[in-house]
């Protein structure tokens, strides 16, 4: 059953389209891999469902739920508690410098779920353990390599118990070597079943730990399919040249 419901989905900056009638079903334990060209439209497409961007026309469902309709949003307290359900971990990490690495786990639970200490403390432990940083916890974001960070952010996401987790070119600001390490992460989830939407440049994860892979260009998907369809026979012009130049 499709958990996110993305339908003909319309975003301008200016005169500059950047989704043109985006449409995208995703299954619940779905992972979707969304690959593409830089400036084609990826991020701001992932964006829109966690209403960090307002669309200019189209529909979102989350879980049966309507966020948008022909570019009108639900009610602010719906609009909210829809995508309380969805977790995003950006590109840039996004930790609070002034807080500890637990204190960054701890604050939106604490001020939106009102838990007690005492529960997210032990959520925040568990999540830190999952993720290979539990004897990280009091330490602050400035003392942390790109790739633990990354990793804090990605528990950090956990802690809300998200029923779908968005990542936006979750490895792209990371060293190579950096990198492994936020993908293993990544692929226990996928394999804990997770549904994931994954916008990356990681063609490699793409192929191993997605259902599907969807290429994006110019603000549009040009094609779907498994990652062998993809990867190994490409139907689209455009995704035979993207993915001559980046395999």
């Amino acid at each position: 059953m499709a958990i996110i419901e993305v339908m003909n989905l319309r975003k301008s900056f200016g005169a500059v389209d950047v989704l043109k009638n985006v449409s995208l079903s995703v299954n619940a334990q779905e992972v979707v891999a969304v690959i593409g060209p830089s400036g084609s439209g990826k991020s701001t497409m992932l964006r829109s469902l966690a209403y960090l961007e307002k669309i200019d026309g189209g529909s979102i469902q989350i879980g049966g739920e309507c966020l948008a309709k022909d570019g009108n949003y639900s009610a602010a307290p719906k609009v909210k508690e829809i995508t309380s359900r969805m977790g995003m971990v950006f590109q840039h990490f996004n930790l609070f410098p002034h807080l500890t690495v637990r204190d960054n786990l701890e604050l939106a639970p604490r001020l939106v779920k009102k838990l007690p200490g005492v529960e997210l403390r032990n959520r925040a432990s568990e999540l830190l353990e999952k993720v290979g940083l539990l004897d990280k916890a009091d330490v602050y974001p400035a003392n942390l390599s790109g790739g633990q960070k990354q990793r804090v952010a990605i528990a950090r996401a956990l802690m809300m118990s998200p029923e779908i987790l968005l990542f936006d070119e979750p490895t792209s600001a990371l060293d190579p070597e950096l990198t492994g390490e936020v993908l293993e992460v990544m692929k226990q989830l996928a394999e804990e079943h997770m549904t994931m939407i994954v916008v990356t440049h990681e063609m490699g994860f793409a192929r191993e730990v997605a259902d599907r892979v969807m290429f994006m260009a110019d603000g549009e998907f040009i094609e779907a399919g498994t990652p062998e369809q993809i990867f190994d026979h490409p139907q689209h012009e455009r995704t035979k040249a993207f993915l001559t130049r980046v395999l």
